[in-house]
């Protein structure tokens, strides 16, 4: 019989998945990797969970790297029609699936699994139609600013039990909060985060939208491309540091990124042809960008001409969503 060990010390790479069903292994593995160290190769897969994250930290610290594993991208699935990517989002059995029907039937057996199985499984045990409500008040809230007043009244629970179960879903990574950036620039700037459903498909689920035409003629589709076209930049950029900006006088900024020590700020508009916003004008002088970005669903990359005022030396950039693979070489 061939033991964890034994496989070890012969250069094998150990493939565990669902780990953080089995919380014992983690004492095990600890022990194997300071015995076998310049052996061992272990792959640990499971939901990145604040469970798995507590038992990672406390028994592998120093001994293990972390990836989070988003889903399918637009880099990734080149051969798919970037319509049906965002319809059905990057659960792979979702957007390959063989008809509207077939995927959203996946979804929602996707999402019912979690409210029933997963979510108790790791320690969030709240009743199932309690959670099907607060996912769908979360689709509702996709792509604003979150207050817990008002949802806390529509579950009958209070804000604190509604920012637990908003952090245990961002812990999940199933939902995005997006923090806000502010700084002294004599202005009252928003302070709450704007949460997203990471994957476009759930979100499209519980909205009922299972078509191309549908989500086109959906008064929030909007905001549904805005969090897709936000996954996407984020998952390519990898930048150090995200938030959104914005002013209760009404500037705001969609994304602001910082990385190699500069400040990019990314504005998302599903229009065929942007243009210069005085909003765009306010957020690169207040928060002294060193370059702008249009993301748009077109095909053409062009320089955005600015107005009066515009502060010397920084690009305004229009870059079509399929060619975000060249933000990161204007940042070398």
């Amino acid at each position: 019989m061939v033991t964890l060990g034994g496989l070890l010390t012969q250069g094998r790479t150990i493939v565990i998945d669902e780990v953080q069903r089995r919380a014992d292994l983690f004492p095990v593995l600890r022990t194997l990797l300071d015995q076998f160290e310049r052996h061992a190769q272990l792959l640990l897969l499971g939901s990145a969970s604040p469970v798995l994250m507590k038992q990672a930290g406390e028994s592998l610290a120093g001994r293990m790297s972390l990836l989070f594993v988003s889903g399918l991208g637009l880099h990734e699935a080149r051969g798919l029609d970037p319509a049906q990517l965002w319809l059905r989002g990057g659960f792979p059995r979702a957007v390959l699936a063989s008809s509207p029907r077939a995927a959203m039937r996946w979804l929602r057996d996707y999402l019912s699994l979690i409210i029933e199985r997963d979510l108790p499984m790791l320690g969030l045990n709240v009743a199932a139609p309690v959670m099907q409500r607060f996912w769908r008040l979360l689709a509702h809230y996709h792509g604003q600013t979150w207050n817990a007043a008002a949802p806390a009244r529509s579950l009958g629970v209070s804000e604190p039990t509604m920012r637990k179960y908003l952090d245990f879903l961002t812990g999940l990574q199933l939902v995005r909060q997006l923090p806000p950036w502010h700084e002294n620039l004599g202005k009252r700037q928003i302070k709450a985060p704007k949460v997203y459903i990471r994957d476009s498909g759930l979100l499209h689920y519980l909205w009922g939208v299972a078509d191309t035409t549908a989500l086109w003629q959906h008064p929030r589709s909007g905001a549904s491309w805005e969090g897709f076209a936000l996954e996407q930049v984020l998952h390519t950029a990898q930048p150090d540091e995200a938030y959104f900006w914005g002013t209760h006088a009404g500037a705001e900024l969609d994304l602001l990124m910082f990385k190699h020590g500069l400040r990019v700020g990314v504005e998302f508009k599903r229009v065929d042809a942007p243009t210069m916003t005085a909003s765009m004008h306010i957020a690169i002088q207040d928060l002294k960008l060193d370059a702008l970005y249009v993301v748009y669903p077109g095909s053409r990359r062009y320089t955005l001409t600015p107005g009066p005022g515009h502060r010397p030396g920084v690009p305004v950039v229009a870059v079509p969503l399929s060619e975000l693979a060249l933000l990161p070489a204007d940042w070398s």
